[in-house]
């Protein structure tokens, strides 16, 4: 088994992004159809119009194979920057992987000179969640909602860089 490495997101990158969202999270949550088109959107937002120096994105590779990804791009004001599409294909779990991709994104909004990075998710999302408390991020809400067919705990976590 190969090295872990990490490379900058690339236009061809999209399909399979997309794609493995929609999978997994149909499979894993019951998600319906109109999960794969939201981040479909996310990802054709970053393409047409990112900053270079203040969002960037990553895929996570192994034996050649797409295995997770994480992007950071600009938030709700000019201080914030918003972890997004962060993914880690099952068989890549429990490798250190989760790690590796958060303090990648974090480091780069450090960089970039944001003072604050937040993130939504779902209460069903426990190892993520896990990983975001060991660290430091706080859970800053929590309420119940109807997305994507399923009844979640929809979360918002951020934490100050």
């Amino acid at each position: 088994m190969e090295k872990i490495t990490l490379r900058p997101f690339d236009p061809d990158d999209t399909e399979w992004l997309v794609t493995r969202h929609a999978e997994l999270y149909a499979l894993d949550e019951g998600f319906d159809g109109t999960f794969g088109p939201l981040v479909a959107g996310i990802i054709a937002d970053f393409v047409a119009g990112h900053d270079p120096a203040r969002e960037a994105g990553w895929i996570a590779e192994q034996d050649g194979a797409r295995i997770g990804s994480v992007s950071c791009t600009k938030g709700k004001d000019p201080a914030s920057a918003r972890l997004r599409l962060f993914l880690i294909l099952p068989e890549a779990r429990g490798q250190g992987l989760g790690h590796r991709l958060l303090d990648r994104c974090m480091s780069f909004a450090r960089i970039a000179g944001y003072t604050r990075i937040e993130l939504w998710t779902h209460e069903s999302h426990r190892a993520a969640c896990a990983l975001y408390a060991k660290f430091g991020w706080r859970l800053v809400d929590s309420h119940p909602v109807r997305s994507f067919g399923v009844d979640l705990i929809e979360q918002s976590w951020e934490i100050d860089l």
